[in-house]
């Protein structure tokens, strides 16, 4: 157990009790299981996805404050470093205790409760002040899936998210895993609208698995090539 104590709050990393019952919350958002496997998948086809890095989606990360545990679970993130085998996490993960702080979280919203924005201090925490106060992520993304519209927030020097602007290609560095994310618009899986894509330093998508075959196939086609189905 690791400990630190920000503004009268004490902070305390510890592995969740076996006993400790999880919020059995169901997904507001249809769309969070198919954006949340395209971010993971193109990361991984790109080999960008390191062994021991994490991708959680809708999964518990955890953090005890002032002796009582919160566990928040963003529809996606990425941890650059895990220091425990992955059946250890099977229900739950501890920033500092099992590994690197996540590098980024996202929410999807579908509806208008705010709980994305909530900074209510108080137990239980809400996500805006967990993610920036206590684990101190140092980017937070809340997109919106029907209407596209993506707000990339950063950590700042005061210790406070500050929203980011974006770039000419409409897209947001993200240092930490040294790639932009923008929206990009099409099909995947049966469902066409907004995503969330990553772009490496030069600007290149990375793509997902069936659109790299897909690229594969033009080539070998354009060199007299017929591939094999």
């Amino acid at each position: 157990m690791t400990a630190a104590i920000i503004q009268n709050i004490q902070i305390t990393w510890e592995k969740l009790p076996d006993d400790y019952i999880l919020p059995d919350a169901p997904v507001d958002n249809i769309n969070q299981p198919s954006l949340a496997a395209a971010l993971t998948e193109s990361l991984e086809t790109a080999g960008r996805l390191p062994e021991t890095a994490l991708t959680p989606t809708n999964y518990g990360i955890c953090a005890t404050v002032n002796g009582k545990i919160v566990v928040k679970a963003p529809d996606w993130a990425y941890i650059p470093h895990i220091r425990v085998s992955r059946e250890e996490l099977k229900r739950s993960y501890t920033p500092q205790l099992q590994g690197d702080m996540p590098a980024v979280v996202m929410e999807f919203i579908s509806d208008t409760d705010g709980n994305e924005y909530s900074i209510k201090p108080t137990y239980p925490p809400g996500k805006w002040y967990f993610y920036e106060r206590i684990l101190k992520v140092p980017n937070y993304a809340i997109f919106e899936p029907d209407s596209g519209n993506l707000e990339v927030y950063q950590l700042g020097t005061a210790g406070q998210y500050i929203l980011q602007t974006a770039d000419e290609n409409n897209r947001y560095w993200i240092s930490q895993m040294n790639l932009f994310l923008g929206v990009w618009q099409g099909s995947r899986e049966n469902r066409t609208g907004y995503w969330l894509r990553w772009w490496d330093e030069q600007g290149n998508l990375l793509l997902w698995g069936g659109e790299r075959a897909e690229r594969l196939a033009a080539q070998l086609k354009a060199m007299g090539i017929e591939p094999e189905v």
